[in-house]
């Protein structure tokens, strides 16, 4: 259930909104005006709550669930215990998430600057913005409508924010251009300098970093990430990609449309990544490569060259997933042939 102390549900909510909602098929006994409170998980969803079954695993919490409405595909119906009101959808967990959002959704800004935060004379402040305490906001900064900047959140100097940008607490922003309704988690750290240096015997000579960070729409960034601004080029991130926590992503790095960067992934600089991909947690992909549209990459998976579109690798080199499956299975039988053999 969720604590009342961080989440406010804005119930209640229809059945038949619900319905709307997810394109969902209503059946069992509650009626269209039956109403819901919040969401819960299977296990301790109650009468007035919302859950949902995406996972076979769970079918024994869904037999057990109190929940008055559950969000099941078609093929799941016969799970259910007798009696539980099912909305009968083709993918229940994006299905949920509408959900959820319905009952949580993001709150609007309050708008004002705290007076504790600094904001140059010259930044571009729309009246209806938010600026939190301990924030900075540094000369010929440019925000959008509806942006909220976190305390003690620091927006470097011509940082430019589209629409509805929201920097979470602590993160710092550098020669960055955002696009609209991006979040940036607290502690990001985005636009830095990336890691150049021309070495040699003499000391390693720095090698100024004169790019910038590209951040296109709908952009999601986790709490502790770093993301470097390029070297020459511009490093991208691009619309619609969602990246984890403690990621680092080195300059010059493109990353395409939708791609999916789980935690503690390392990208290292001038690797692209096109549309669609997927990385694994704690991944390592090599600088200078390129990762195909569509591609899979497994976590712990240590990329050394490209990778074809659609492909899926896993494993240190990395190789085809049948590949790394082999191999371990070739493994494991050396293993028990070596213990026979003691």
């Amino acid at each position: 259930m969720t604590d009342p102390r961080f989440f406010h549900p804005q119930g209640p909510i229809s059945l038949a909104a619900l319905a709307d909602l997810t394109g969902g098929e209503a059946v069992g006994p509650a009626g269209p005006e039956a109403t819901f409170d919040n969401v819960a998980p299977l296990s301790l969803a109650g009468p007035r709550d919302v859950s949902f079954l995406d996972n076979a695993r769970y079918k024994g919490a869904l037999a057990t669930s109190e929940a008055g409405l559950c969000l099941v595909a078609p093929a799941a119906r016969t799970l259910a215990p007798e009696g539980m009101t099912l909305l009968l959808c083709d993918d229940p967990y994006r299905a949920y998430a509408r959900v959820a959002q319905a009952f949580h959704p993001v709150p609007e800004p309050t708008p004002g600057i705290a007076h504790t935060a600094s904001v140059a004379a010259d930044a571009g402040i729309p009246d209806d913005c938010r600026i939190e305490p301990g924030a900075v906001g540094e000369s010929g900064v440019e925000m959008g409508s509806r942006c909220v900047i976190g305390a003690n959140a620091h927006v470097g100097a011509g940082v430019v924010l589209g629409d509805r940008v929201r920097i979470g607490a602590g993160a710092a922003l550098a020669c960055c251009l955002v696009g609209s309704d991006v979040i940036v988690h607290p502690g990001a750290r985005l636009g830095q300098e990336g890691f150049g240096f021309a070495m040699g015997e003499g000391g390693h000579l720095k090698v100024p970093q004169l790019g910038r960070l590209r951040i296109e729409d709908a952009v999601e960034i986790g709490a502790n990430t770093t993301i470097d601004r390029g070297t020459g080029n511009d490093t991208v991130i691009g619309a619609g990609s969602k990246i984890d926590n403690l990621v680092q992503i080195g300059h010059n790095v493109v990353l395409g449309r939708n791609c999916v960067i789980v935690s503690q992934v390392g990208i290292a600089g001038s690797a692209r990544l096109e549309d669609h991909v997927a990385v694994g947690g704690q991944g390592g992909i090599a600088g200078h490569i390129t990762i195909g549209t569509g591609a899979r990459v497994a976590a712990r998976a240590g990329v050394m060259r490209d990778v074809p579109a659609g492909a899926t690798v896993g494993g240190f080199p990395a190789v085809p997933m049948k590949e790394f499956m082999r191999q371990n299975a070739i493994l494991a039988r050396m293993g028990r042939k070596g213990e026979d053999d003691g």
